[in-house]
This record gives structure tokens, sequence and C-alpha cells, in this order.
């Protein structure tokens, strides 16, 4: 590379970090440690009316939350800085009064109301309204007004925009890391507004300037401002700068039908969008990953295949080794369908992963809120049998509440299929063993057991299920020698005993 790898994670504070942002602020990063660069954030905030309280926190905390911080920005100023748009207003107006000195750019002082006048002027025609090289003579703006004219509005404090003189008739030719050579033809553009007459530019021109002040390498964002490119790239052009490296990357697709995926389709499908849980200003909640459960492993692994494709059939990867074999190159043009069922399936894969001892300490305020106190140890094994069968954290306590609490009622289907005439006898014989059994490991119950039931004549099937009901009340549950072991000699047979008693 040319020089210094530093890329950005530019986003606008209009609300929760939709997970396509996530993916986006992850590849910048995963881009920028692959090549020991840097990675920024800005804060994208020129447009004050769509500000929401909180916004800037939580695109903080997600990408902390997701392990992918950023190594300047916000709150880690650099020499770079300050790293919020509202907080650099006072510049732009100079870098856009140059655009319109080098004739890049107009004053334009078309009210609301005269180009709603002209729009409706080109439907009537069956002709699309576009303020460019078609019209832009016609209208209010600087390129004919006389330059007292001009001054004297401006005196007056007359509204004004300045507009981007999009040239005539050039087949723009650009290269893309993802899409490779892309071409747009400037006189079917039209004149972006790049500053407004409160003093605050547009997306475009403080994207521009910020880019190559804080001496943004490549521009990696998603494809939904592939149609700003010419704009952009002219823009550096006119300024006489070197521009960046740029990359659109795909849309991250709807799991169903056609589209990019939205809100709307998590709440349909029940599946988050935003990596972590937004409060709404009416009272209502949306979804986060983290709250529903998942691991940043997995949404940081998953989202990493969106998109992207190592070239093999590997489909897990911590974030080191997402580092080491990321490449911008192999980043598909094509977009990606979100798959809910396969996020689900990976966070079970990093489930298992986790030390039972951290899940325990996880699940111990759950069992705190249901009046449960029990030794860490104890719920650390109960976890680590457990585990094998959960999708997430919260769902711990269903699959092993019946360790901590006995059955108060019995499967009725079960105990009608399981619970033979000479079940009580069988049970009762067996606590007669299990109170005699000193050792009372898991190993050691089950050797004594089978012992037992060989002695007996006695088959695995006239035991064994009534033994299971017994203990959990359901047909469910881990291997039964290991609940007895766990829950302990004592609790063990009295569960067998009220068994007996109950279902006699």
């Amino acid at each position: 590379m040319s020089r210094p790898v530093r890329v950005r994670f530019a986003p606008s504070p209009t609300g929760p970090l939709h997970i396509g942002g996530v993916r986006t602020a992850l590849f910048n990063y995963l881009f920028a440690k692959k090549h020991n660069g840097v990675f920024y954030l800005r804060i994208e905030d020129t447009d004050q009316n769509r500000y929401v309280p909180g916004a800037e926190d939580y695109i903080i905390e997600a990408l902390n939350w997701c392990g992918i911080p950023f190594d300047e920005g916000v709150g880690k100023e650099g020499k770079f800085g300050p790293y919020r748009q509202s907080e650099r207003k006072a510049m732009y107006k100079d870098y856009a009064q140059q655009l319109v000195d080098t004739g890049w750019a107009y004053y334009a002082f078309d009210t609301a109301e005269s180009l709603d006048a002209a729009r409706k002027e080109a439907e009537s025609k069956g002709e699309t309204f576009i303020y460019n090289h078609t019209n832009r003579e016609k209208l209010v703006n600087s390129l004919h007004l006389n330059e007292e004219d001009v001054k004297q509005r401006i005196a007056n404090g007359d509204d004004y925009i300045i507009r981007f003189k999009m040239p005539v008739g050039e087949t723009i030719v650009l290269n893309d890391m993802v899409r490779g050579e892309v071409k747009f033809e400037s006189s079917l553009l039209d004149d972006k507004v790049l500053f407004k007459s409160d003093g605050m530019p547009t997306y475009h021109l403080a994207n521009i300037v910020d880019d190559y002040l804080m001496e943004t390498s490549h521009v990696i964002r998603g494809e939904e401002w592939l149609p700003s490119l010419p704009l952009h790239v002219l823009l550096y052009k006119a300024f006489g700068w070197e521009a960046p490296e740029f990359a659109h990357l795909p849309l991250i697709l709807k799991p169903v039908g056609n589209g990019k995926l939205s809100k709307r389709d998590g709440d349909k499908f029940g599946f988050p969008v935003f990596p972590l849980q937004w409060d709404n200003e009416d009272g209502t909640s949306s979804m986060g990953y983290r709250e529903e459960g998942y691991l940043p492993e997995t949404v940081v692994n998953y989202l990493a295949l969106l998109g992207w494709n190592n070239g093999d059939d590997r489909e897990y990867f911590t974030l080191e080794e997402l580092i080491q074999t990321f490449d911008i190159n192999k980043v598909q043009k094509a977009g990606a369908k979100f798959d809910p069922a396969k996020i689900k399936s990976m966070n079970h894969h990093y489930i298992q992963q986790v030390d039972d001892a951290v899940l325990a300490e996880q699940f111990m305020p759950i069992l705190t809120s249901k009046g449960i106190n029990e030794p860490i140890e104890k719920v650390t094994k109960i976890v680590g049998i457990v585990k094998e069968r959960a999708n997430f954290p919260n769902e711990l306590w269903d699959l092993s509440s019946y360790f901590f609490i006995p059955p108060t009622s019995y499967d009725e289907k079960a105990a009608a299929k399981q619970w033979k005439p000479t079940t009580n006898d069988i049970l009762t014989q067996l606590v007669t063993v299990l109170q005699n059994t000193e050792d009372f490991s898991s190993a050691n119950i089950e050797t004594v057991a089978k012992a037992w039931m060989e002695e007996k004549e006695l088959g695995m099937g006239k035991v064994m299920p009534s033994l299971r009901l017994s203990l959990v009340g359901e047909m469910k549950g881990s291997h039964v020698f290991d609940i007895m072991e766990i829950i302990g000699k004592e609790d063990t047979i009295n569960r067998i005993n009220k068994a007996v008693t109950t279902l006699s």
C-alpha cells in the first residue's frame, strides 16, 4: 500500500446502529488491523434535525461490545480531532467557498415553492425534474445572476445553498475494490447541495473534507453510497486532492423476499437487527443481540461471512483469525441474505466454547431471582452438563431447573406409559440399594444400579424411564446418574419416594 492505512466508520447518530452498520465497521476494523493501520470513528451529525440523543453513546457501546473498538475518535481524541462534524462546522464554509471561487460550485437562491413549481411542470410533460445542466441556467442561481446581485442577496440574508456544478458530457470511469471498474455518465447526475445558508454542510462536502483532513486511505462503506461515488471523486479532483481507494460492500438482504434487511423484518420473524437493545421514545424496546443472549463472537463471526468468503467452506473464525484471513478483494458484489437460523446455530457453537465457570456466573443472577441459593461449584457443574443443548445463556434455566427444584407434578402421558404395576416395588428396592451406597458419584451409582438390575434380571426399560420420571417429572433431562450425583443421595431418595407415593 502506497500510504499508511487509515479507515473510518462514520455513522450518523440518528437512532440505533443497524446490524448492517456493524458489518461495515467490522470490515473496516479487519482491514485496518490486517494492514497494521488505524480504525477511527467519526460522528457525522451535520443533520441536526435528525439527531437522536443517546445514539452516539449507543454506537460506541455497540462497537466495544462486539470487540471492535476504534483506535481514535470521539472520546479517544487524536491529532485529527475533533471527530464530531458539528464541532468542525466552522471550517466547511471556507471549502465550499473555494469551490465557488474555482467554478466547481455555485450559489442557488431557489425557494422551495419555485422548485416545487418546476418539478410539477416537468411532471406535466412526463419528465423527471433534476437540478443539473438541463435547467440550471434557467433557475435562480449565480450561474446567470450578476455578481452584484449575488452579493446583495447574501447581504440581505436571503436563504441560499451552494450546489456542485456537475460537468457535462463526461464518462467517469472509477475503480472499486469490490466491484472493479464502474462507469457513470456525468450528464445524468444532478448538482448536489454541498452547503446550506444555516452554516451546515451536507454529507457530501463534510465527508470529503474530513476524509482528506483525517488522511483516510480507504473508504469502505455500504453499497447504498455507490451512486455518490462520482460526485465524491470529482470533489477530490476539484480540490486538487488525492482520492482514497473505495470499496462498496454488498447489501444485507431480507431473509425472505427481496430488498434490504430492515427492522420490520426482525419484528416479523422475531430476531434482532440491532446489536444492543434500543429503548424507543414511545416506551417500547427494539431487540438487541446482546440482550437476546447472543455472544459478541457469534455476531462478529456471522457478519464477517455476510458478503465475504475465505474461498473454502470454513465457518468459524476467531477475531484474530478473521484479521489474518480477511481480504477485501474477496468481498462479493451480490447481496447476502440474512439467515436467523444460521446465526442462532452459530451461537450454539460459541456457547459450547465458553468456560463453564463463566456461564455459571452469568446464570447465578437468574437463580437468585428465583430464590435459589446454590454454591457456584455446583452451578458450574450443572452448566457443564446441560449447556450442550443451549443456544443462549438464558435457556440454561429451562434446561436445568429440575436440578434445583424437585418435581411437583408428573407428565401424565409419560406416567401412564412408564408406571407399571410392578414399578412401585422396583423403585422401592432401588431406594434400599441407594441408601447403602456410600460413593454417590455418577459412575459408581451407575455401576451399582446396573449390577442390581442384572442380579434382579430387570431390563433397563423397567427401571430407567420411571426413575427419570421420578427425578425430573418429565421424560427429559441429562444422564440420570449425573442428575443423581448432583442433587445428592438424600434428594434422590426423597424424589423417588414421592413419585412412588404420588403415582401408586
